[in-house]
């Protein structure tokens, strides 16, 4: 598959690249590199994103590659690559654009398929042992032997420190840190990198995820964690992006097995995150509210009422953990 779409690649006069919407540090580096790599090769490249990439990425040079798609923005191209999702909902609405106006439209992504969700395009490349659609987009420019340098290295090294978590999550495997090793080369300043990704607090980001913890209820005798982040919250300090970091914390907690973040963006609009420490499978939840992931890091958009779907989420929860007893612990 990679072969094929390195032909496309080579073949091709205009590509277009993109990645799921409220996108993060793994499709923003992958698609930042290629554009990056094949413009260096000759190809006319851009990047339209489904909606503004998060402030924190500003240092990758967002503002200056990265086109926010409208209803009147024109996508028409050759060949587009959609990075870091096979599901064409998280590309909705560019994704019916794309359809209408490319050629032909082709994932490029290490999450499963899912077993109730939208099929991924023909000749897409789906690597689920892959641990960051970085090493991917690393793949595709070095069978296009399209040479590093400190731009795309940046992009990469991104891609890979945020989607394994600074080597947390390498799936037993010595691909991620060979590949560290590479781009090390020419990335002069790992570190700043990691303060940009991981130390990038602020006195109002504290205060609110200070609140978001205090609202954590803790369930199924403290196995089961379960994090309400509603609007006042989100709108207090904490960008929608950063909600993540309410999980991560909770994920310390050393009898916490799986936990559930359900973030109200709007009225009745949520989006949920599932973490697992990896003796619980969470992405059949997230598949059954229509949503998608990793086995063991999932998530899904989300609409209700918050009462309802916090009680549905519940259920669902304890359904995983279903040996601890269901009383809380507050």
């Amino acid at each position: 598959m990679l072969a094929q779409i390195v032909d496309k690649l080579r073949a091709a006069k205009s590509v277009l690249l993109s990645t799921h919407r409220q996108s993060d540090g793994d499709g923003l580096g992958a698609q930042i590199a290629l554009f990056h790599g094949l413009k260096k090769a000759g190809i006319q490249t851009r990047i339209v994103s489904v909606d503004r990439p998060p402030r924190k990425y500003d240092f990758l040079g967002t503002e200056q590659c990265i086109e926010v798609f409208t209803p009147e923005t024109s996508v028409r191209t050759e060949l587009a690559l959609i990075l870091d999702t096979n599901d064409a909902r998280l590309v909705e609405p560019l994704y019916s654009a794309l359809k209408n106006q490319v050629d032909e439209v082709i994932f490029i992504d290490h999450h499963p398929v899912l077993a109730h969700g939208p099929a991924p395009t023909k000749g897409s490349f789906i690597d689920i042992q892959a641990a960051s659609t970085g090493e991917l987009a690393f793949r595709i420019l070095k069978a296009l032997e399209i040479p590093l340098d400190a731009t795309i290295a940046r992009a990469l090294y991104t891609s890979l420190v945020f989607d394994t978590q600074l080597f947390r999550f390498v799936k037993s495997d010595p691909t991620s840190h060979l590949l560290a090793a590479e781009l090390l080369r020419f990335e002069r300043e790992p570190e700043e990198v990691h303060r940009k990704l991981f130390a990038n607090y602020t006195v109002e980001k504290l205060s609110a995820l200070i609140a978001a913890l205090s609202q954590v209820e803790y369930l199924a005798s403290n196995r089961i964690a379960f994090i309400p982040v509603r609007t006042t919250l989100s709108q207090g300090g904490l960008d929608r992006d950063e909600s993540g970091d309410v999980i991560d914390q909770v994920m310390n907690i050393n009898s916490i097995e799986v936990a559930a973040l359900l973030r109200e963006d709007a009225p009745k609009k949520f989006k949920l995150s599932l973490r697992s420490k990896g003796t619980v499978e969470v992405l059949s939840l997230a598949e059954s509210f229509g949503g998608g992931g990793h086995r063991y890091a999932s998530g899904a958009y989300l609409e209700g009422t918050f009462d309802d779907l916090r009680d549905r989420l519940i259920r669902g929860l304890h359904q995983l953990v279903p040996y601890a007893s269901k009383g809380t612990n507050l």
